[in-house]
């Protein structure tokens, strides 16, 4: 074949090539801004969940970190309401909180940016993209959300635990703030030790993180279904928002789901991240997930894993409902 003839090819190639350039970065315009839309919706969305159910939360961590062998220091939820606001006030719940909302920002934004990247993947490789992913596909969106997250949340979880149990006040000292925590746990432990809790961390996102959407997107179904809202009349596009009352409804069975179904594992998780919550951390007091879980079951049975399981989904309920709530709205409003 000549050079004369070739020639013809080249400048076809280059042609195409040149096509489809703007067309990849309109592409790769369009994923950044909706990563952004997932970061800072999904960041004001935590932040005010995270707020309103905090004190709640604060109290969960002290009853599942009561330590074995010692009598129960607090009677259930009402009796450590009644003491943490008798010695510190409402400070007192709302101790630690810092941290809490920076982690609350981290894990939703993550939780809904890579959600979203799931779903896009498998509708891109195994479903069409006007295809509507079937339940079980979007359960496994789910549960790659939760265990990307929990890499992101561990570190966090750890030094909120930590600040949210207040040993050290006991004692007579004033409480670690969340620096001197970070600076102990990096030295007695390194950096490995900000990830201590992370089999539990994970486990409970992982499967609670299926939970969360999974109810969400099945109520959300059940009320398009009696909304008499079908998906096959708009193929790829998104439908209307479901009124108000019905998204926090539906926020609110994901997380009652996300919190009661894993609820063990967190427990251990805020055992092993409370352990040796004094500033020294021995190598004898480090205990693996399933060490702790044996020692908790021996001891308390499945009351003691459930402890605190009552306020957690109680607070988890308009928590989570505000979330998607706020979520949802930003992106129909802004989207």
């Amino acid at each position: 074949m000549s050079a004369a003839e070739t020639r013809p090819q080249v400048s076809l190639a280059t042609t195409d090539m040149a096509v489809d350039i703007p067309d990849l970065r309109r592409k790769a315009q369009d994923q950044g801004m909706e990563a952004f839309k997932d970061v800072t919706f999904g960041s004001f969305a935590g932040i005010a969940g995270k707020y309103i159910e905090y004190p709640f939360d604060t109290v969960k961590v002290r009853l599942q970190s009561q330590p074995d062998g010692l009598p129960l220091r607090y009677k259930g939820p009402i009796d450590c309401f009644r003491q943490s606001f008798q010695a510190d006030g409402i400070r007192g719940l709302y101790r630690g909180i810092s941290a809490p909302l920076f982690g609350a920002a981290v894990e939703t934004s993550s939780l809904f940016f890579s959600y979203r990247i799931a779903q896009e993947l498998l509708q891109t490789t195994v479903y069409s993209p006007s295809e509507e992913l079937p339940f079980p596909a979007l359960l496994t969106c789910g549960a790659v959300a939760g265990a990307f997250t929990s890499l992101l949340l561990t570190p966090i979880e750890l030094i909120k635990c930590k600040m949210q149990v207040p040993v050290a006040s006991e004692a007579g000292l004033k409480p670690p703030g969340p620096l001197t925590l970070i600076m102990s746990v990096y030295k007695h432990e390194g950096v490995s030790g900000f990830w201590r809790g992370q089999m539990g961390t994970l486990i409970r996102e992982t499967g609670g993180s299926a939970a969360w959407f999974g109810s969400y997107e099945g109520v959300s179904a059940l009320f398009r279904a009696y909304n008499k809202a079908d998906p096959s009349e708009s193929p790829g596009k998104s439908l209307p928002p479901l009124p108000l009352y019905q998204q926090m409804l539906a926020g609110a069975a994901a997380g009652i789901s996300y919190n009661f179904i894993f609820y063990p594992a967190d427990t251990i998780k805020s055992r092993i991240q409370t352990e040796g919550i004094a500033l020294s951390i021995g190598d004898s007091q480090k205990r693996t997930f399933w060490e702790v879980g044996r020692a908790l079951w021996r001891q308390h049975g499945l009351t003691g894993m459930y402890r605190g399981c009552g306020i957690t989904c109680a607070r988890s309920a308009p928590s989570s409902a505000f979330i998607f709530s706020i979520y949802e709205g930003l992106r129909h409003y802004f989207g």
